[in-house]
């Protein structure tokens, strides 16, 4: 009589359990791809630097101006993805005007004067080409550079011999415009003293972080 062969249902084929290690293989690379790569955003979205801000109001268009010094970064930091902000009172009560202040995003133009619509503060320094046709070239809008060492942010009141911020009146405005200084400190700025404190604020989009947060004692002149 023969017998019969048993079968062992606990027992698994080779081909299955090699089937089984691909895919345990596969699921731990992707385990460790995801890892790495969110390592990698999060270094990306973390960028730092050293920056020293002056502003001035000497009353005049001469005397008057918004510098923020960029003196070292940890990488160039496009300023497409800098948000810069302020906030201020002035010694007679007077607040900003947020409604009118601040710089726009790229390609949305936040002053016009001279016939010109421009993107304040304007870049300077290293890698900005200059046009000399050009009163200021589209590369110095903000949003259009980045955030290296040695560059300067900068701004002033619009002005002319004879004409201008302050010109007729000291700390006050003889036409309405919006002029680079009202774009950043908001149409009110004028109303800005010597000792007055303005917080300026540099936040990185992306990740949210503040990448320099100061108030800035106003000068006389810078």
């Amino acid at each position: 009589m023969r017998k019969g062969m048993s079968k062992n249902s606990d027992a698994v084929s080779p081909v299955v359990g090699v089937m089984l290690m691909i895919v345990v293989t596969v699921v731990i690379a992707a385990v460790l791809s995801i890892y790495a790569g969110g390592m990698a955003v999060t270094t990306q979205n973390a960028p730092s630097g050293s920056f020293n801000c002056k502003i001035s109001n000497g009353g005049t268009w001469e005397n008057s101006a918004f510098a923020l010094d960029v003196i070292s970064v940890s990488e160039s930091i496009p300023t497409k993805d800098v948000k810069l902000t302020v906030s201020w009172i002035a010694s007679d009560g007077t607040t900003d005007n947020v409604d009118t202040k601040g710089p726009a995003e790229k390609g949305k133009e936040n002053c016009q004067y001279d016939g010109y619509k421009y993107n304040v503060p304007l870049g300077y320094g290293p890698d900005i080409d200059r046009i000399p046709s050009e009163l200021y070239n589209v590369s110095q809008f903000y949003g259009n550079y980045a955030l290296v060492a040695g560059r300067t942010l900068y701004a002033m009141p619009i002005g002319a011999s004879g004409e201008g911020y302050g010109v007729t009146q000291r700390y006050e405005y003889s036409v309405d415009s919006q002029d680079p200084m009202r774009a950043i400190l908001g149409r009110d700025w004028n109303h800005l003293r010597v000792g007055d404190r303005v917080n300026v604020r540099l936040t990185y989009i992306p990740s949210g972080k503040v990448l320099f947060d100061k108030d800035v004692v106003v000068e006389e002149k810078i």
